[in-house]
């Protein structure tokens, strides 16, 4: 027979996670960083009018799709913070999953398009801008490295992270054009640019495909990185009174949350309490998941639960 809930127990923890601050902590620096980067937009896209900079404009353009992605991690943080209704009873907290799923995608193309465009410049080169470009470069430099900086105690969560490589890959990038321009007034080698737009591009799709993998096991809910299920199986199992660990499903229900529900094998009846109580315990101080479903089984009915894996002996 299936498993005979009337002989169990649920218990279900707080929502409250143990790592790291909320994210209402990240509300002001995502305007700050919303605010100086539209403000640059604005900037690149007047110099180049008047300079007559494709360049800059076309920077204006990458820029203006970096601020979609802190409004996209922005919003997602404060779906994340809706409460539950009776049709999303979990809330929305995973938006902010899929927000930085789509910050990396959206950087990857970024860089995508970079790597192209220099490889055109290294086979056709074209001149340099002068140094009010460089100069342009300089203060992207200061605008998306100060907004960077506002993000990096965010970096256990995924969807902050990817706002950080937005703006770290910018100022990288700008860096880059700075470097650049300097070397080519020195020498008056022209490729210097793509080959230097090329390294800082490689640089940044090697730490961006950390995030876009990591984003990708969030939202199969995979066992999120860090989490080991066999030392948290193990620890379970070592409780006294537990003879069976079965059912475990670890996940993350939004990019800073991890999630877990397990079934017990527990024989007597007095014991319940107290192995529900250590094992809430042991989840929240040792391995620090506060969002638990812990279900009590009797020894019998363990037998006959339905998601008993067949191998259980």
């Amino acid at each position: 027979m299936p498993c005979d809930h009337s002989d169990h127990r649920l218990a279900h923890a707080g929502h409250a996670h143990a790592h790291g601050p909320s994210l209402e902590g990240f509300d002001r620096a995502m305007a700050i960083g919303v605010g100086l980067n539209s403000l640059f937009v604005v900037v690149e896209i007047a110099f180049g009018l008047w300079g007559g900079s494709l360049a800059l404009v076309a920077d204006a353009g990458h820029n203006a799709g970096d601020v979609v992605g802190l409004l996209l991690a922005w919003g997602a943080s404060f779906l994340a913070r809706r409460p539950p209704t009776g049709r999303y009873t979990w809330g929305f907290r995973r938006a902010t999953i899929y927000a930085a799923l789509v910050n990396a995608i959206l950087l990857l193309t970024a860089c995508g398009a970079i790597l192209w465009e220099a490889v055109h410049r290294l086979r056709f080169p074209e001149p340099v801008g002068g140094l009010e470009m460089m100069a342009v470069a300089a203060v992207g430099v200061v605008i998306n490295t100060l907004t960077a900086l506002l993000f990096m105690r965010g970096g256990h969560d995924a969807n902050v992270r990817g706002a950080f490589l937005h703006m770290a890959a910018d100022a990288a990038v700008s860096a880059g054009v700075v470097v650049a321009g300097l070397a080519i007034l020195l020498t008056g080698w022209i490729r210097i640019d793509p080959l230097v737009s090329i390294g800082i591009t490689l640089a940044i799709v090697a730490g961006t495909w950390t995030l876009f993998r990591e984003s990708i096991d969030l939202a199969l809910d995979a066992v999120p990185r860090g989490v080991d299920p066999e030392r948290i199986t193990a620890a379970m199992a070592a409780i006294p009174g537990v003879t069976e660990v079965h059912d475990l499903h670890i996940w993350s229900a939004s990019t800073a949350e991890v999630s877990l529900t397990a079934h017990l094998v527990v024989p007597a009846a007095e014991d319940h309490e107290r192995v529900l109580a250590a094992a809430l315990a042991d989840l929240r101080e040792r391995f620090g998941i506060a969002h638990t479903t812990i279900q009590i089984e009797r020894e019998a009915a363990g037998r006959e639960c339905l998601q008993r894996p067949a191998e259980t002996l």
